[in-house]
């Protein structure tokens, strides 16, 4: 990190110390984020809040944070809550860093299907549909049990491993990459520019804003000769597919076609690899629940919505007000942010019977850990699939797995909580 951009970071600090300072003061709560202490139990901070500051006041993103599971519900599916952060106040700030860290004016005005309102959102979303088609997603489960098998063998005779580096990172990259059609030998090149475009998301700095453009630039100069011999020769793979896609005469630009790809790099891979962490943790934290799946396998899909429940990767989403209005006491202004924590909701008791409890046969789970309304999370089924058989295959092939220390390390994403490592022995 550059001097200049070193000095930021800690005049930024400074500021989110003392805007912390500044809730305290209001609420007795402060939601910091960026704190050692968050980023260690964020659950809670979350748990206070809820309890005691519902509607709270957050003053490190100059807007309101919610936590209970009816008021999360509600914004989600209000019309008056916009994904498109062209909206929000701040937007100058942002375009100034986005534009600084090499993106472009007319690449800003063209937001990803996830920073997108109807009609865009619907279009882009209706297109893509038709090459990600649950059917296409089940056509998977042989090929994706017989990398999950390659990989544990790979652990084989081993006292002890890194979870995260042998199984949880691997797979969802490998999975992206052959569904696109990359060849095996681009595979490395491939999880590169998913690393790479991922340290954009969160409250991130300059430098992590420029590496991610710059992966990004990469991997689009990569897939158009791959897209371009697609067009002439189409194979049975997603980057054909949506190509193909098509709805009463209109079709993806190619443009729109690599924002979709890299919408599945940050948005698949990298919540996959922390769905698998904090699912494994979870269950080697509570060798109840793991002996009771262990013994029934048949509860694996109630398993995997429960840890989606307990500790799913995406903790919180952001939303702008496109109009002015009064909420369960708040008055949310025209462009503030709103952040609801989806991670807060999903452990509401109002909602959830004994919801400090994990419980992987519990039936009554509608969680909120893929959203709700029209941004539910489109790799929902491909996330759960993925899910279900690196666990399944963990449990199955190391009974008598235990975690190899009491406190793993947790990665330092913001946005998407998950671990750095995760080591066990076998």
């Amino acid at each position: 990190m550059k001097i200049a951009e070193k000095l930021r970071f800690a005049a930024f600090r400074s500021v989110a110390g003392a805007l912390g300072t500044w809730e305290r003061m209001e609420s007795g709560i402060a939601f910091d984020m960026m704190s050692p202490s968050f980023l260690e139990d964020p659950h809670s901070v979350y748990r206070a809040l809820r309890e005691n500051d519902p509607v709270h006041r957050a003053r490190q993103i100059r807007g309101w944070l919610f936590t209970r599971y009816d008021d999360v519900l509600a914004l989600l599916r209000d019309e008056r809550m916009s994904s498109d952060f062209r909206h929000n106040t701040n937007y100058p700030r942002m375009k100034k860093a986005q534009l600084r860290a090499g993106r472009t004016e007319e690449e800003l005005e063209r937001p990803t299907m996830l920073n997108s309102d109807a009609p865009r959102h619907t279009r882009l979303r209706g297109l893509v549909n038709k090459a990600f088609t649950p059917r296409a997603v089940r056509a998977l489960e042989g090929r994706m049990q017989q990398i999950v098998d390659e990989m544990l063998d790979a652990t084989r005779g081993q006292t002890g491993f890194d979870v995260i580096d042998a199984l949880a990172y691997p797979l969802p990259v490998i999975v992206i990459a052959e569904m696109l059609g990359v060849p095996p030998e681009d595979r490395e090149r491939f999880r590169h520019w998913s690393d790479e475009a991922v340290r954009s998301l969160g409250m991130v700095g300059p430098e992590d804003l420029r590496a991610s453009v710059a992966a990004l630039r990469e991997l689009h100069e990569y897939l158009k000769p791959i897209a371009e011999d697609r067009r002439r020769e189409p194979r049975d793979d997603l980057l054909s597919g949506l190509l193909a896609a098509e709805e009463a005469g209109d079709r993806l630009t190619l443009d729109e076609v690599f924002q979709s790809v890299t919408l599945l790099l940050v948005a698949g891979n990298e919540t996959t690899t922390k769905l698998i962490g904090n699912g494994l943790l979870a269950l080697l934290q509570h060798p109840d629940q793991l002996e009771r799946l262990r013994r029934d396998p048949e509860l694996v899909d109630t398993a995997v919505d429960e840890l989606l429940r307990w500790d799913g990767p995406v903790h919180a989403t952001g939303r702008t007000a496109v109009e002015s209005f009064e909420f369960q006491g708040a008055r949310i202004n025209r462009g503030q942010m709103v952040l609801v924590s989806l991670a807060a909701a999903n452990r509401d008791p109002a909602r959830f019977d004994e919801p400090e409890v994990l419980d992987v046969g519990r039936v009554d789970n509608p969680h909120l850990s893929f959203g709700q309304g029209m941004h539910f999370c489109l790799g929902a089924s491909l996330a759960r699939l993925e899910a279900r058989t690196a666990l399944g295959g963990l449990i199955e092939r190391y009974p008598a797995m235990k975690l190899a220390t009491e406190r793993p390390r947790w990665g330092s994403n913001v946005a998407l909580r998950g671990l750095a490592e995760l080591r066990v022995l076998a």
